[in-house]
């Protein structure tokens, strides 16, 4: 099972089982109990206040998974970590990922700060998955895990060598280890990472579409999960591995839409924050070279703006700037205003529709759009686009 936040075309996609959503009737009945259990515990006393709506959400999870007596479930953590309303369960084991710079209004000014807030996940006595990140973000984790006596698990023997040279001697090695697949000069190419690896004693090749090197960090941190969960009596081949990560797909991440009569060529990509940003800069940069291309872009308020327009915008023949229908959506004019720096031509539309329609009149056929700076924002264009999940 799968709870995730946000959405980004119907709430639905937050609660999945076996890769099938929740459907639309599960979903009421399970939001009518919540809220009717709400009511009564905060009518008793027992519930200060009505609960929150990722709260409600969360319960609904919860109960959706408790009901189909799921053998496990993958909670992502909605900010933070330590006062999240999915840490109320005991983990079979927590995963941190890369810890960068995001709601700082709530987490902390650092990314010591946030990885404070983040390592609240931890419970004593039990596996940690983690790569080493920032020294910052490493000495928080490093301290978290001797307090809690917990047991590191390192996801460094599933990161692949990423230079030419070393990809060779990994393909002599993989040779050596008797894969007899084809295997391409270039494992980790910009398109389509492939590239062999020892797991649960077997060898086998990860195939990924995911796009960018990030993405390959956060497949070694899977990988070592499941390896953690067979040795704690979870039924996981290497096999089983091997296809999850070959069939993974993960919409609004650098999602590339082939041209058509009346679009050209567009990638959908939910980075919101600095870091996500030049990951995304590393992808295009990687996937198109040189290649012009146009920025419909818009982003929250409340977020690092003018350190995304500065990473993203020089790349880009022009930005039409936008806002999501979110009350915490910056104008148009605020997102000019703190581009300012950046030097790149702004057009500005008051809503996404409206920013289509200005990039059908600006990019031509053969042109590109990247469409990114708010999960809300992709989640429309994709509304607009008539995507489904």
């Amino acid at each position: 099972a799968l709870y995730t936040s946000p959405h980004l075309v119907r709430i639905n996609e937050r609660i999945s089982i076996a890769g099938q959503l929740i459907d639309n009737d599960d979903f009421a009945l399970l939001h009518d109990v919540v809220e009717r259990t709400a009511e009564r515990l905060v009518s008793e006393g027992d519930l200060p206040c009505h609960p929150s709506f990722f709260e409600v959400l969360t319960a609904m999870a919860f109960e959706y998974f408790a009901r189909a007596r799921v053998d496990l479930a993958v909670l992502e953590v909605g900010m933070g970590g330590r006062l999240d309303a999915t840490n109320v369960i005991e983990p079979q084991l927590s995963i941190i990922t890369d810890i960068s710079l995001d709601h700082e209004k709530f987490l902390g000014h650092t990314v010591a700060e946030i990885a404070q807030e983040k390592v609240g996940i931890i419970r004593a006595g039990s596996p940690v998955v983690t790569l080493p990140q920032t020294p910052e973000a490493n000495d928080v984790i490093g301290r978290a895990i001797l307090a809690q006596n917990a047991r590191a698990v390192s996801a460094v023997p599933f990161v692949p060598p990423l230079s030419p040279a070393a990809d060779r001697t990994y393909a002599r090695r993989a040779r050596r280890h008797g894969w007899s697949g084809e295997l391409r000069e270039d494992f980790v190419s910009p398109w389509f990472s492939q590239y062999p690896l020892q797991v649960l004693g077997k060898q086998i090749m990860i195939e990924s579409p995911l796009v960018g090197r990030h993405q390959i960090r956060n497949i070694a941190l899977a990988i070592a999960a499941a390896e953690e969960l067979k040795s704690r009596g979870f039924a996981i081949s290497a096999e089983a591995i091997e296809r999850g990560v070959r069939e993974t797909r993960w919409p609004g991440r650098f999602q590339v839409l082939p041209a058509t009569t009346r679009w050209p060529e567009i990638v959908l990509d939910v980075a919101h924050n600095p870091a996500g940003a030049w990951a995304l800069r590393a992808a295009i940069s990687a996937c198109y070279g040189e290649r012009p291309f146009t920025i419909i872009f818009g982003a929250m308020r409340d977020k690092a703006i003018s350190q995304m327009a500065e990473i993203l915008f020089p790349l880009s023949e022009r930005v039409i700037a936008t806002r999501a229908e979110n009350p915490r959506a910056a104008s148009p004019a605020e997102i000019r205003a703190a581009a300012q720096r950046t030097g790149t031509e702004i057009v500005e539309a008051e809503s996404v529709p409206a920013a289509f329609d200005q990039a059908s009149k600006l990019v031509g056929g053969s042109g590109l759009m990247v469409v990114t700076g708010s999960i809300y924002l992709v989640g429309e264009a994709m509304r607009e686009l008539n995507l489904r999940i």
